[in-house]
């Protein structure tokens, strides 16, 4: 009963203020970014719930199983690299990315498509990864030591405000992160900004067939679980045109309950 009570007087998504959802979403990550066992972070808190949160935290090795079946390469790599995994694909595969590089990773997590990107980009690319969660950075510089991988960079920063500078990255990945910004038109025009003129983009994310349920999308453990801050395709897209990209388009998808999980490319203008 206590438990009930406590999940009735937990604030309402559309109550908060952006900064308000982006606590939620650096406290629902925080717990990804130090667990290793069996239970979801959510249970811990509400262990009348039961979550379909991508922050659920499966085995080491249900992990592995799940990052292989997305196409990762995971010889060489700890379990640490792979454990926190809260992605719904692998952009790294479909991104074509090329020796010399340079490469940006929108919330990169615990660090595992950075270090995919690095071996592609070679000694002469670069890959910065942008996290908000401090916990998911200590994680991911630990492994980029443990991996010895020099040509990789983290830094702490919101993805809609990014800490890197104009013009300056030839291709932007993201996996299952946007979908988690309050402001995602900010995320778009931010995006545009640091690419270089030609650049491209290659994402992993939810995108709805329609809009939610408002008690489901008013959640926060359905928010920070990727799918209640998710938008219909069309407005997706949309928002990303809008923001000056050309040519975007879904490169594949995969149905979900209420969504899709989609690969989805844009270019900025080379003029």
């Amino acid at each position: 009963m206590n438990a009930v009570k406590e999940l009735s007087d937990t604030k309402r998504i559309s109550d908060m203020t952006d900064d308000e959802i982006k606590d939620e979403v650096k406290k629902a990550y925080s717990k990804v970014a130090q667990r290793t066992g069996t239970k979801c972070c959510d249970q811990e808190d509400n262990p009348s719930r039961e979550s379909t949160s991508s922050c659920c935290n499966p085995s080491p090795s249900d992990m592995k199983r799940l990052v292989l079946s997305f196409g990762y390469s995971v010889d060489g790599l700890p379990a640490s690299a792979t454990e926190s995994y809260a992605g719904c694909g692998n952009p790294v595969a479909l991104a074509s990315l090329r020796e010399g590089e340079v490469v940006l990773d929108l919330g990169s997590g615990a660090g595992l498509d950075v270090f995919e990107a690095a071996k592609r980009v070679g000694e002469t690319g670069r890959v910065i990864g942008v996290d908000m969660t401090q916990e998911m950075l200590q994680k991911a510089e630990e492994n980029a030591v443990k991996l010895g991988v020099t040509n990789v960079e983290f830094r702490k920063g919101d993805i809609e405000n990014l800490p890197i500078e104009d013009d300056s990255i030839d291709i932007i990945i993201s996996n299952c992160v946007i979908n988690l910004a309050p402001d995602k038109s900010k995320v778009f025009r931010e995006a545009f900004r640091v690419l270089k003129p030609g650049g491209r983009v290659m994402i992993s994310d939810i995108v709805l067939h329609g809009p939610l349920p408002k008690d489901i999308r008013d959640e926060v453990i359905t928010y920070t679980g990727c799918l209640g801050g998710a938008i219909p395709e069309e407005k997706y897209l949309q928002l990303m045109r809008d923001a000056g990209f050309e040519r975007v388009e879904v490169v594949e998808k995969f149905e979900i309950n209420l969504g899709s999980s989609a690969r989805i490319s844009g270019y900025k203008p080379k003029e």
